[in-house]
């Protein structure tokens, strides 16, 4: 059965044509799967009930199920999601104060490699399906409701290379951001990739105004090349390149995520370097203190050091920014939940 929560608008009218109804039957069923809500067929009293039947027959409206929820002190919500297959996805909610972000996951475990992520120590399974993204929001919605919010923000930044899941990814972007479905807008959208540089510029021909984060977490080939196996295969010769030609295909920045890892990229001169290589790309450093993953080593760097990495940046003309945490009273890193509960099983 298809799952409609995976079908963009444009699609679904295509199929309305073939199943022998109107284009405005699709907008009809996006009325109420998202503005009403509706998870029954038999509610859709403004559709015929022989067609009802059909629609029965072929689709179905399935949404993950909650395997473990987790809430920490400052509000952050962090859920282990099962789907039909029993794999299990994470997915959190963190609170701005310019609004409620959800982290999707993309991928069911991940073979990026990144030595220090807790994601890659459970290798890619499969993709995930472009309902099973949306229904990462709409579970998250459906807890949110009983204090009348709503997700409003999107970062693609959980498990999984999103970019290794393209199309899936496109379509999932194209349904959250349509305004008959969940209207979450363009510029509230990110979607971060370790650094695959034809698809960055795939995307950047796609005409979407999501943004694009990369995780680079180095600021030469010798530091990428032990932290990040991708880099052995699309060293920084390939990626800065890509991100640039994506700024000019766009017209919008990006901005380049760095983990603080001690001892390993946190130096002054680590900084001079980042800042010679992103100097053709015109864009923002997120720098992100490190959540430590027992089975890597690796150390969170000092405040001290990350303090002076982004005074030293922005001295330099580059737009720096210290990543806010959440849920540090939780299994706060990526992956961390999922591997804790498949290491049980």
């Amino acid at each position: 059965m298809i799952n409609l929560y995976g079908v963009t608008l444009s699609k679904l009218e295509k199929m309305m044509l073939e199943e022998g109804q109107s284009k405005f039957r699709a907008k009809q069923l996006f009325t109420w799967i998202y503005e009403k809500g509706c998870i029954d067929f038999d509610d859709m009293s403004d559709i015929s009930k022989s067609f009802r039947e059909v629609l029965k027959e072929k689709y179905c409206l399935k949404k993950p199920s909650i395997f473990v929820k987790q809430v920490a002190s400052d509000g952050t919500i962090k859920l282990l999601l099962e789907m039909d297959d029993k794999s299990k996805v994470e997915t959190v909610l963190m609170r701005y104060n310019y609004g409620n972000v959800i982290c999707v996951t993309s991928q069911v475990g991940c073979n990026m490699g990144c030595s220090f992520c807790a994601s890659g120590l459970l290798k890619k399974q499969r993709n995930l399906e472009v309902s099973e993204m949306v229904g990462e929001i709409l579970v998250m919605n459906d807890l949110l409701k009983e204090s009348n919010e709503k997700i409003t923000h999107v970062v693609v930044m959980g498990t999984g290379e999103p970019f290794d899941n393209y199309d899936n990814v496109i379509d999932f972007i194209r349904i959250i951001n349509d305004q008959k479905a969940l209207a979450i807008g363009a510029r509230h959208i990110t979607v971060s990739t370790c650094g695959i540089p034809d698809k960055i510029i795939q995307y950047g021909k796609e005409g979407l105004q999501v943004n694009l984060a990369i995780s680079l977490h180095a600021p030469n080939n010798e530091i990428r090349n032990r932290i990040m196996k991708i880099n052995r295969a699309y060293p920084l010769e390939k990626l800065i390149p890509a991100v640039k030609e994506y700024i000019d295909l766009s017209g919008r920045r990006v901005t380049y995520e760095y983990i603080m890892i001690k001892g390993i990229n946190d130096s002054i001169e680590c900084a001079k370097q980042l800042i010679e290589l992103i100097k053709p790309t015109y864009a923002y450093v997120n720098l992100i203190p490190y959540n430590p993953v027992i089975e890597n080593g690796y150390e969170r760097a000092e405040s001290s050091a990350v303090h002076a990495f982004m005074d030293y940046c922005i001295k330099h003309g580059v737009n720096t920014t210290i990543r806010k945490e959440f849920g540090t009273d939780i299994d706060a890193a990526c992956g961390q939940l999922r591997a804790k509960h498949e290491r049980r099983d």
